[in-house]
């Protein structure tokens, strides 16, 4: 069965840093590029970062540029998402996403992980 499972969420101070994951199972992760969305309340999902097979190409959301960085380790099965500076615009759940490389209707999707960024 297909799978993916957010980790290291949390609450962390303005300025603060986190480091969220996904663990991917049940398909075959390195044909699928992979996506960090999210989701705040009152607000549409957002993409956030975009890795695509291979780590070829990357894509950011204008708001998030230069503080998160994106990563993929294909042997491990894993996405990662390093976010650093965050601030109070950044709390969110936090979704992973997997879309096949060329049959972009297979997609999956995590359940997601709370961030909040608060003093």
């Amino acid at each position: 069965q297909e799978q993916l499972v957010e980790s290291g969420g949390g609450l962390v101070q303005p300025g603060g840093s986190l480091r969220l994951s996904c663990a991917a199972s049940g398909f075959v992760f390195s044909v699928y590029d992979m996506s960090w969305y999210r989701q705040a309340p009152g607000k549409e999902r957002e993409l956030v970062a975009f890795i695509s097979v291979a780590g070829n190409s990357t894509r950011y959301a204008g708001s998030v540029r230069g503080r998160f960085t994106i990563s993929r380790d294909d042997a491990k099965n894993t996405v990662a998402l390093q976010m650093n500076s965050l601030n109070s615009e950044d709390t969110a759940v936090y979704y992973c996403n997997a879309r096949h490389f060329v049959r972009f209707g297979i997609e999956y999707w995590g359940r997601g992980t709370q961030v909040t960024v608060s003093s």
